[in-house]
């Protein structure tokens, strides 16, 4: 159901459904774990969020960002120069840059935390940090912009006969526009399950048009191709923050 999600999609949906009341602890940590085998949580006492300084486990440590007035839990996805989905402070930023995804928690008090996953084989330790406030995008925005750069990358790679050197891309482009729905938790708006849905597939679309090819490609060759598809990556990252990010999500 989830495992195929990255881990800050994950935390940010089911555990905004579990601070709601709408999905049980099981369920919460069943969703956040995917195909891992532990997830904990480390850092929250050097924040004087309580605790002994001991690394806790996931729902202890979910438990006490509630008690400290936990409002949501938000994706970012940034990638470097395109921090998108975080407001720092630099600490932070490098922390989830390094990582290339972070989970906000927004606090009662207007303050935020931050969370950054560590994974070591199947273990994920999600390190807190001190966290602020971000801009974000607007879910509709994220999603015109979206349809927009799939479009726009199309022609493109059509331009560079993106089906003579990757056919594989191409069929990946035809398929985003019949993407099979996720299944997100309860009070998920069905518009964000759909649109991370699309903004994923898009990130893969991306990833596979950028792949090396062993130097079969001359310098020219390859700085068109990127003009052609970094642009789709950035609308993808923004659809998918968007998606994750109650802050913004439309009324139920």
């Amino acid at each position: 159901m989830t495992s195929h999600l990255p881990a800050s999609a994950r935390l940010a949906w089911w555990g905004t459904s579990w601070l709601r009341g709408q999905v049980v602890p099981d369920l919460l940590i069943d969703a956040v774990l995917g195909d891992d085998v532990t997830h904990a949580v480390a850092g929250l006492s050097a924040l004087g969020l309580g605790g002994d300084g001991a690394t806790e486990t996931l729902l202890g440590g979910l438990a006490r960002l509630r008690v400290e007035g936990a409002q949501s839990f938000g994706a970012a996805f940034p990638v470097e120069g395109d921090p998108v989905g975080l407001g720092g402070p630099a600490a932070f930023n490098a922390a989830a840059l390094e990582a290339g995804e972070a989970v906000v928690v927004v606090l009662s008090d207007g303050s935020a935390v931050g969370l950054v996953p560590e994974t070591v084989g199947a273990a994920t330790t999600w390190v807190a940090h001190r966290a602020a406030r971000r801009q974000l995008p607007d879910v509709g925005e994220a999603d015109r912009a979206l349809r927009g750069g799939l479009l726009e990358a199309a022609d493109a790679l059509a331009a560079l006969d993106v089906a003579r050197w990757r056919p594989e891309v191409a069929d990946r482009l035809i398929d985003l526009r019949r993407t099979e729905p996720l299944e997100g938790p309860p009070g998920t708006p069905r518009r964000c399950v759909e649109l991370l849905a699309r903004g994923l597939r898009a990130a893969e679309v991306v990833e596979l048009a950028l792949e090396d090819e062993g130097g079969a490609l001359s310098l020219h060759e390859i700085t068109r191709r990127e003009a052609a598809i970094l642009p789709l990556g950035a609308h993808a990252r923004r659809a998918m923050v968007a998606a994750c990010s109650p802050e913004v999500w439309p009324p139920a």
